[in-house]
C-alpha cells in the first residue's frame, strides 16, 4: 500500500491528494491520511510545492464534504434508506445521527478529524437532517483545516517515519472510534435502566 500510495504522489503531486481526499470523504475505502503524510514527507525532500499539497488536501476534503452533504440534502431518506440495507453501513449512519442530533455543527468540525471514520456518514445526515449549510460549511472548513494541517504537518517534520506514522494513526483512530461507540453504548444501557427503574418505582393505579 504505502509503494503505491508514494508512487501516485510521485507521479501526480497534489491532484493525487485532492482526488484521495475527495473521494475518502464520499466513504471511498481510500488512504488519504497516508497520501498527506507522504505529500508532507516530499515537501521536506524538496520535491512538492507545500502549497500546492495544502490546497489539494484541503480542497478536496472540502468539496468532497459538500459533496456528501447535498448528496443527503437532495436524496434525503431514499439515499438513507438505501445505505442502511447493509447492516455494517446502517449500523454507522444511526452513530452518524447522534453525532449531529447531540452537537450539530460541532459534531461536523470533530468528525472531520477526531473521529475521521464518521466523517462521510455525517455529511450526509447533516444534509439530510436539514442541518443549515451555512452552519455545516463554517464547521466543515475549520475542521478540514485541522485534518490537512495536522497530516501534513507530521509528514513534513516526520519524512523518514512515514509508513510507521501512518500505522501508528491509524490504530489511535481505531481506538478512538471504539471508545466513543462504548461511551455510547454506556450512555444508552444506562438510560434504559433509569426508565426501567422510574416505571418500576410509578405508583399504579
Amino acid at each position: 500500500m504505502s509503494e503505491t500510495v508514494f508512487a501516485l504522489v510521485a507521479a501526480y503531486g497534489p491532484w493525487a491528494i485532492f482526488a484521495s481526499a475527495f473521494l475518502s470523504c464520499l466513504a471511498l475505502p481510500i488512504p488519504t491520511s497516508l497520501m498527506m503524510l507522504t505529500g508532507g514527507a516530499f515537501i521536506a525532500a524538496g520535491d512538492l510545492d507545500p502549497w500546492g499539497v495544502v490546497a489539494g488536501a484541503y480542497a478536496g476534503a472540502v468539496v468532497g464534504d459538500q459533496a456528501g452533504f447535498l448528496i443527503g440534502r437532495f436524496g434525503g431518506r431514499r439515499v438513507l434508506d438505501r445505505l442502511a440495507r447493509v447492516p455494517a453501513r446502517a449500523t454507522v449512519l444511526a452513530r452518524a445521527r447522534k453525532v449531529v442530533d447531540r452537537h450539530g455543527g460541532l459534531g461536523v468540525f470533530f468528525s472531520t478529524w477526531l473521529v475521521a471514520p464518521l466523517g462521510p456518514w455525517v455529511n450526509l445526515i447533516a444534509g439530510a437532517t436539514g442541518l443549515r449549510w451555512a452552519r455545516f460549511t463554517i464547521w466543515d472548513i475549520l475542521g478540514e483545516m485541522v485534518w490537512v494541517s495536522a497530516y501534513v504537518g507530521l509528514g513534513y517534520g516526520f519524512a523518514a517515519q512515514v509508513s510507521n506514522i501512518a500505522d501508528l494513526l491509524g490504530n489511535a483512530v481505531g481506538l478512538l472510534v471504539a471508545l466513543v461507540v462504548a461511551g455510547a453504548m454506556a450512555l444508552w444501557i444506562g438510560a434504559v435502566l433509569r426508565a426501567q427503574a422510574a416505571k418500576a418505582s410509578a405508583p399504579k393505579d
